[in-house]
């Protein structure tokens, strides 16, 4: 596969995967479905942090234009296009290791839920994982169903996030390859 292919085929693969990071991360504002906890500021602290949404989603997502831009025919489709797309696939491997890191970080630490009376994270700093101890999970009376929320959207997160930064990276090393050995054209067309 020529290095312009390739280009394409990573910046069309990007697209879903920042905008399933964009919405997993809103949908984090709104454990047990409902608003209420979000406008009194009864969340997690890692969804705080907009991993999904900056990270995995905004600074995925324009890489993402200019890589998928790059594979096309027209002025970004020479060496120096190539060339630029490292650097814009950089941000993109960025984007995707805070994205990785705030989801992961969600994940040990656990959610903010209402335990008995008092608002705070159970299961932050102990010694074992409430992920492999679903009797601990009861813990949390509020928001409903919090625990499995929070674990099936930073799940996503953090494979979302994972995908990206497999395919920024290839996207450097094939840019890497069209800077150097230059873009697959035939009579000026792109192959």
């Amino acid at each position: 596969m020529c290095t312009g292919k390739c280009s394409r085929c990573i910046g069309v693969a990007l697209y879903p995967l920042a905008v399933i990071s964009i919405i997993c991360n809103i949908i984090l504002f709104f454990p047990g479905w409902e608003t209420s906890y979000a406008k009194d500021g009864y969340i997690t602290e890692e969804v705080k942090y907009m991993g999904g949404l900056v990270g995995g989603g905004l600074m995925v997502l324009v890489p993402a234009l200019y890589i998928h831009v790059t594979g096309q025919q027209g002025c970004c489709a020479n060496r120096c296009g190539m060339f630029l797309s490292i650097a814009f696939a950089a941000v993109g491997v960025a984007g995707a290791l805070y994205s990785f890191i705030v989801a992961m970080l969600g994940l040990i630490n656990g959610p903010y839920c209402r335990v008995l009376l008092i608002w705070m994270t159970p299961f932050k700093d102990k010694e074992n994982s409430y992920l492999n101890n679903r009797d601990l999970w009861g813990l949390c009376t509020a928001p409903k169903d919090v625990v499995e929320f929070n674990i099936g959207l930073f799940a996503i997160l953090l494979l979302t996030s994972s995908l990206q930064l497999v395919l920024c990276c290839s996207q450097m090393i094939n840019g890497l390859f069209g800077c150097l050995c230059g873009t697959c054209t035939s009579k000026g067309q792109v192959i």
